[in-house]
């Protein structure tokens, strides 16, 4: 395998983003995190991409942060993506992760900036840094309530114990769970059905789905349509109901 800290590689409008530390358990080093802004900043800027799937090499997805690197001086954070470049700011457009092994810390909060989670069902999923009295401080503490209960979350951080990926599917934090080895096809599956939409559509959705967290019901229909009504009257919202009469595949134009 090449010796790039992160891989990408496109498949039919999906970019396939690869940690690629498989040796140090895909920690984040400052390399890996430029890797992981660049290959974003690649799938936003890019208008055959639709839809990104993140994974690791080997066996885990991520172990977070290099502590050997950190202790040497180096600092994982990119601009105003933050963190693995990424937990400040994620991609635009739809992001999965598919987690194999284990998404511990730092690699959980990776996971956790992606929009998805598809894992096998025997990843290991947690955030110990209790545990070392350190806090996860990347994501995490804002991320995991807004996506299982809050004494779940609590648990999680205060215990530092992790969790199966079966039982982060039953707390709704795993949208799919697969055998070993088949987490990426299953994410390139859902990759693969989210791509099939209108462009302009998807921005627009994850765009509102998180801005609305803190609108009230008067915010949310004026915020709401200020950001749908371009969508409404694009070119692409006409092939969409033309394609639909005519009973054939749209053809998007993002515009």
């Amino acid at each position: 395998m090449p010796d790039e800290p992160v891989l990408t590689e496109r498949r039919d409008g999906v970019l396939l983003i690869t940690l690629n530390r498989p040796d140090a358990r895909n920690a984040v080093n400052t390399a890996l995190a430029e890797g992981i802004a660049g290959a974003l900043d690649t799938l936003d800027a890019d208008d055959d991409l639709s839809v990104g799937v993140l994974t690791g090499a080997g066996k885990g997805f991520s172990a977070g942060m290099d502590l050997k690197a950190f202790v040497t001086g180096e600092r994982p954070w990119v601009g105003d993506r933050g963190f693995a470049g990424i937990v400040q700011r994620s991609a635009r457009k739809p992001l999965i992760a598919a987690v194999e092994g284990f998404a511990m810390a730092g690699g959980l909060e990776i996971a956790l900036a992606c929009d998805l989670i598809v894992a096998s069902r025997e990843a290991r999923l947690g955030i110990p840094e209790v545990k070392r009295s350190l806090v996860a401080a990347a994501g995490a503490l804002r991320r995991l309530p807004q996506r299982v209960p809050l004494n779940v979350a609590m648990e999680l951080a205060l215990t530092g114990d992790p969790i199966s990926a079966e039982r982060g599917y039953e707390l709704g934090l795993v949208n799919r769970v697969t055998e070993p080895g088949g987490a990426v096809d299953a994410a390139l599956e859902l990759a693969a059905a989210i791509a099939r939409n209108g462009p302009l559509a998807l921005d627009a959705t994850k765009d509102v789905l998180y801005r609305q967290a803190d609108w009230d019901e008067e915010q949310f229909w004026r915020e709401q349509g200020t950001i749908v009504e371009p969508v409404l009257t694009s070119q692409d919202a006409r092939e969409g109901a033309v394609a639909f009469s005519e009973k054939r595949e749209p053809v998007w134009k993002g515009r």
